[in-house]
């Protein structure tokens, strides 16, 4: 035990080393790290990992699905909901019965059971995978929530594939209609039991006076009760997390103080960091205990199987996206009318983006040992080389050739999120002005108070047409500086409350509008901040840097 807590530490450390090295050669950092893992492995002398599927699933599933979660909008994932679930099951169920048949032809001995259960395991493009390797680059917005939406909800529908083709290899039974019945069951349930946690969750938060800790540690602990609820009645565990965090994510700002939110923000960015890199630098170290025993054929043999059912599963997605990305279009002129003509590119670059990951291998990895006989379980070892090869192949040559091929095609951004930005930032300036003009008492103290409010206001609207003002800075007494902050943390919540009405008139990107209330966030703790100090020596000059810190 103590060698593998050296062993762990020692990862983790690696792992922030690592990630500083892939922000260098600017390269996503699950593949620098998968890489990483499969050197670390050549050190003689370094311990053999063996990575347990039920730890994967439990510890390391829920809160990084939870994370991707929170990190999409609820209204762009509404939004792009039909080439989402086209992929997250569509695609998924086609490629699960593709690769079944393809590896029953090409693999001596193998099944078709066997076959469903391969597809099942590497059908899924991984979420996290395709996060970190899109984030930094300039694609069009809705090509980025498909990715991430698609890669939310495919886990559920490839464990479910899973599931069955498990069940059927050991009784030596199956129905396609139980079977489908079971599927919709679980997709359903699963769903169900993810809401009813989250609004259990959210009446927490909102009712009930909590701490910004324990707020914190709530948010840690939902994402593993909306899993182990749903798996306990044979759900789907996986769409529990992902609908949970997906409905508290879109009520964050009902939910939250500013505090919470600053604190649980560094809180969750740490600990996703660290899971992720962990568990992608495991993958690379379980070779050598994939490679033991290939099942009588040679690792040679296992290569070539692994590369071509790779290549079959990149044609698959390549073909599946075109029909997927313009039937509808040719079918429904509603759609035509909504929604503007992808382009031939940008779905090809949606083909291309389909780098499996941790749940491709947790899956393998959880296939069983022996058969209800006591029999060992046919072809298990070659079923997890052939997962590794998928995971290695996908996530390093497209996840490496992406940047590169988004170059060559030219693909841009269609959203200009500068200008976006610059008219919430109008409209909220805009708006606050309106709301001192008309909704404030004009006592002397106070009138002195919004005369600088207002200002700084004005100053916004100046600086967004780059005209910055020359402001006469003035003594002012300390009733005034406590009236300024007074009604400056009323106006920080009037801003607050005019952003979450833009979020649900749904006219500006959730992006935009969550870095603004962040900002909002910060602002109000300067603002409190001050206030705990009220009794320091007002200087010759208000804070100016409370004006402007948070401005353009």
């Amino acid at each position: 035990m103590s060698n593998q807590i050296i062993v762990f530490v020692l990862l983790l450390f690696g792992v922030t080393l690592l990630s500083v090295v892939a922000d260098k050669i600017k390269t996503s950092y699950p593949i620098v790290l998968v890489l990483a893992g499969l050197l670390i492995w050549l050190i003689p002398g370094v311990p053999v990992i063996k990575l347990d599927p039920d730890v994967v699933f439990l510890i390391f599933l829920p809160p990084l699905l939870y994370a991707a979660a929170w990190g999409t909008s609820w209204n762009d994932f509404w939004k792009a909901k039909r080439p989402i679930m086209l992929l997250a099951f569509g695609l998924v169920l086609t490629t699960s019965a593709i690769v079944a048949f393809f590896s029953v032809w090409l693999i001596p001995g193998f099944t078709l059971a066997l076959g469903f259960l391969l597809g099942g395991i590497i059908s899924p493009p991984d979420a996290v995978a395709a996060t970190s390797v899109v984030k930094n680059l300039k694609i069009p917005k809705r090509l980025a929530t498909v990715l991430e939406g698609e890669s939310l909800v495919n886990d559920a529908s490839s464990l479910i594939v899973f599931r069955f083709a498990v069940a059927a290899i050991i009784s030596g039974q199956f129905s396609i209609v139980a079977a489908s019945g079971q599927f919709f069951l679980v997709v359903v349930m699963g769903v169900v039991i993810g809401l009813a946690i989250a609004h259990i969750v959210y009446v927490i938060h909102r009712f009930i006076p909590t701490s910004p800790s324990a707020d914190t540690a709530i948010t840690l602990i939902s994402p593993y009760l909306a899993y182990l609820v749903a798996e306990h009645f044979h759900f789907s565990g996986v769409l529990a997390v992902v609908s949970a965090g997906l409905f508290l994510s879109f009520r964050a700002t009902d939910i939250f103080s500013y505090e919470t939110r600053l604190q649980a923000t560094g809180v969750w960015s740490t600990i996703v960091f660290m899971l992720n890199g962990v568990v992608f630098v495991l993958i690379g170290l379980q070779l050598p205990n994939i490679i033991e025993d290939l099942d009588g054929f040679t690792v040679w043999q296992a290569i070539g199987y692994g590369v071509m059912i790779s290549l079959v599963i990149i044609l698959v997605r390549i073909t599946w996206v075109y029909p997927g990305a313009f039937i509808p279009r040719m079918l429904f002129r509603s759609i035509r009318e909504t929604e503007a003509n992808p382009g031939w590119k940008p779905v090809f670059v949606l083909g291309w983006s389909g780098m499996r990951g941790v749940v491709s291998l947790a899956s393998a990895l959880a296939v069983p040992l022996t058969l209800q006989d006591g029999t060992d379980f046919p072809f298990r070892n070659l079923i997890l080389f052939i997962t590794f090869c998928v995971i290695l192949i996908t996530l390093v040559v497209q996840g490496l050739s992406l940047p590169w091929i988004i170059r060559l095609l030219k693909i841009q951004a269609e959203e200009d999120g500068a200008a976006e930005e610059k008219n919430i930032r109008m409209h909220l300036a805009y708006m606050a002005i309106e709301r001192i003009e008309s909704n404030y008492a004009q006592k002397d103290a106070t009138r002195d108070a919004l005369h600088h409010i207002k200002t700084k206001y004005e100053r916004k609207i100046d600086q967004i047409h780059q005209r910055m003002l020359t402001l006469d800075a003035k003594r002012h007494s300390a009733e005034v500086f406590h009236e300024y902050t007074r009604v400056q943390l009323q106006m920080v919540q009037f801003e607050r409350d005019q952003l979450h009405q833009l979020r649900r008139n749904n006219k500006f990107s959730e992006e935009v509008i969550r870095k603004l209330e962040y900002e909002a966030d910060l602002e109000e703790a300067v603002l409190r901040q001050q206030m705990q100090h009220k009794d320091a020596v007002v200087t010759d000059q208000l804070p100016d840097d409370s004006i402007s810190k948070f401005d353009i």
